[in-house]
């Protein structure tokens, strides 16, 4: 089968290969699926640049969509030739969704609905989850207003349709080059947050108030907007990234005289029953059509490079996508 793979950390032109490798055998308890489109996400882009390997060799990405093609032993053949998108395919393991096929456990390939083309179904694993679980830490939502930082991010764009259909209202904040791209999501107001005071605005748009919660997606700059107390008293702050890996200060008399609260979470590391909820929450919007899927740059297989480049680059509007067969 066609692959890319890494054998050592560095920038991707020098250390990506596109080449043949043996098409795996699914063992007892997986499937392998035929991929037709591989999901390239900024956590995949910083494990080939940094992230100790876990094997000699690591084929990258852990979003996919494709077709199961076989079965282990104790897997209904039911399943062969079913559509399914993939979560942590490439998470603690070595051989993730760049290639014609990838091998995993059953339950890491999740039922596509008909009506979801392969190429959404690779926004999925990473992007889509990330977003249901930020806002399932929330609780109810309706009524309420959320500061959505990135809203115009692949995940900030899936945050801000689902809060809306869930009833609440949007300040996104987004560069002027990715604005439009959180509007369309939704966001009743965005805020450039390269030009504007994020934490003023905020307050002028909920008249002195503050925001009732946070989706965050880089803690290290949204830090000092819970220092400038954007939310308003018992607010939630749920933050799921940062830019940067060092620790990262917080106002404790902020956390203290508001009473907030700060949640973190890895989408990776989702408790199994978070997981299902999550997945059943996805699977429901997807089979109603009430998502939006924001497809960026699309790349060919030998072209995984020029697809990692494109998201470190960060001015993507949409999920980056290579397409595999």
């Amino acid at each position: 089968m066609k692959a890319a793979w890494c054998e050592r950390n560095g920038a991707a032109r020098s250390v990506l290969t596109v080449g043949e490798m043996a098409t795996p055998e699914p063992g007892p308890g997986e499937v392998r699926v035929r991929v037709h489109a591989s999901g390239a996400n900024p956590s995949d882009v910083k494990s080939r640049r940094g992230r100790p390997l876990i094997a000699p060799r690591i084929v990258p990405h852990s979003d996919g969509a494709g077709e199961i093609d076989a079965v282990g032993k104790g897997i209904d053949h039911s399943r062969t030739g079913e559509r399914v998108w993939l979560w942590n395919a490439q998470w603690k393991r070595a051989f993730g969704t760049a290639a014609e096929y990838c091998v995993l456990p059953s339950e890491q390939a999740v039922r596509l609905p008909p009506n979801v083309p392969f190429v959404c179904g690779a926004c999925l694993g990473i992007p889509a989850l990330t977003a249901i679980q930020a806002l399932r830490l929330h609780g109810n939502i309706t009524g309420k207003t959320l500061l959505v930082t990135g809203a115009g991010s692949s995940v900030g764009h899936y945050v801000t349709q689902i809060a809306k259909l869930r009833g609440a209202r949007v300040i996104g904040t987004a560069s002027e080059a990715k604005a439009d791209h959180a509007r369309a999501a939704g966001a009743d107001f965005v805020i450039d947050y390269q030009k504007k005071d994020v934490a003023k605005v905020a307050k002028d748009l909920t008249q002195g108030k503050g925001v009732d919660g946070i989706v965050d997606m880089d803690l290290s700059s949204t830090a000092l907007l819970i220092a400038a107390a954007v939310m308003a008293p018992h607010g939630t702050a749920v933050c799921y990234g940062s830019n940067v890996a060092a620790d990262v200060p917080i106002s404790f008399p902020a956390m203290l005289w508001n009473s907030y609260a700060l949640k973190a979470f890895l989408v990776y590391e989702l408790t199994p029953d978070d997981r299902r909820a999550a997945i059943a929450d996805l699977t429901a919007m997807l089979e109603s059509g009430s998502l939006k899927h924001a497809i960026g740059p699309r790349f060919l297989l030998r072209d995984i490079a020029a697809a990692h480049e494109a998201v470190e680059g960060g001015k993507a509007v949409g999920n980056v996508v290579v397409d595999v067969g």
